[in-house]
């Protein structure tokens, strides 16, 4: 039996989805993809998992998601997991991700609906289970039906566990906080249970708080000790700890509501460029904010900058 630590391991804590530093000529940097990871887990980040949405991986070709990974393995080695998303339209090309991120040495992997899919549960679910017989690594499925169509229960998550003990993890990006609930409340009552994990960074106290494993946050790109900070606190029943928590969410709250928006990628690089750990540079067809919608998000992120607890 695991106990409530172990749940969802190795996926816990407070684990950034790292944004793509891009070059000038618009080249994928693994240099600067490594120093980020490493900061990351400096910062008591448990690991990093990449690339996302917010790694804009669907504008990386297989050869450079190759490269990246083995960049943030060598960044994370006896410092923390490194962990690879899994994102493709074919489940061919997916278990081919597995297989390579296995071969590479991370430690996990995020697996993704096929994107641009609209088919029944079966289909879906033979992708997962295809994802999950193609090695075997820990794995966390990433729940998010705004961005990928098919919603997926608690009790499908369940039962794809209890046929492959290697689904250990959920990151649900629903905004539902009963769709939290159920996967808290149902895992307790299994013998293999399935770990919780917040997937939009305003929903990270209310998740800590209703016994979520972790957080898979992107304004920690930005400001890791801070969400480290933020979610540990959460997860405390101290009067001192909660009153902490409240003061610090209530700073923080505005440019975590960031992360919540269609242009989330580029606001997330405008607040890294704010803070100077990073830069505002996406790849086509995004382009950093222009105009009013700049003006906008500068105020929001200057203003709680300048207030910084």
């Amino acid at each position: 039996m695991q106990s409530p630590n172990e749940v969802g391991a190795p996926f816990h804590g407070v684990i950034p989805a790292i944004i793509s530093p891009f070059r000038d000529d618009g080249a994928l940097c693994t240099t600067r993809l490594g120093d980020l990871a490493r900061r990351m887990l400096a910062a008591g980040c448990t690991g990093t998992v990449w690339p996302g949405s917010l790694g804009e991986g669907q504008t990386l070709s297989f050869d450079e998601r190759l490269e990246g990974w083995k960049a943030i393995a060598a960044a994370s080695e006896g410092r923390g997991n490194a962990f690879a998303t899994i994102s493709a339209a074919s489940t061919r090309d997916a278990v081919r991700m597995v297989e390579k991120a296995a071969d590479i040495g991370l430690r996990g992997c995020m697996i993704l609906p096929p994107y641009v899919h609209k088919g029944p549960w079966r289909e879906y679910e033979a992708h997962f289970e295809a994802m999950l017989s193609a090695a075997p690594l820990p794995m966390m499925l990433y729940n998010n039906p705004p961005a990928y169509i098919v919603d997926v229960s608690a009790e499908q998550v369940f039962e794809l566990a209890e046929r492959h003990a290697n689904l250990v993890a959920v990151k649900d990006s629903t905004g539902d906080a009963r769709k939290l609930t159920a996967l808290v409340a149902g895992s307790r009552g299994r013998t293999r249970k399935v770990g919780a994990l917040v997937g939009l960074d305003d929903c990270a106290v209310e998740g800590a708080r209703m016994g979520c494993a972790g957080w898979i946050a992107g304004l920690a790109n930005a400001l890791p000790e801070e969400s480290v900070r933020l979610f540990t606190l959460a997860q405390s029943t101290r009067a001192e700890d909660i009153a902490a928590c409240d003061a610090l969410y209530a700073w923080f709250l505005p440019l975590l509501r960031l992360d919540t928006v269609p242009e989330f990628v580029q606001l997330i690089k405008l607040v890294m460029a704010e803070t100077a750990t990073g830069d505002e540079r996406v790849r086509a067809p995004r382009r950093p904010l222009e105009g009013e919608a700049r003006a906008k998000a500068l105020s929001v992120i200057r203003a709680a900058l300048a207030k910084h607890v």
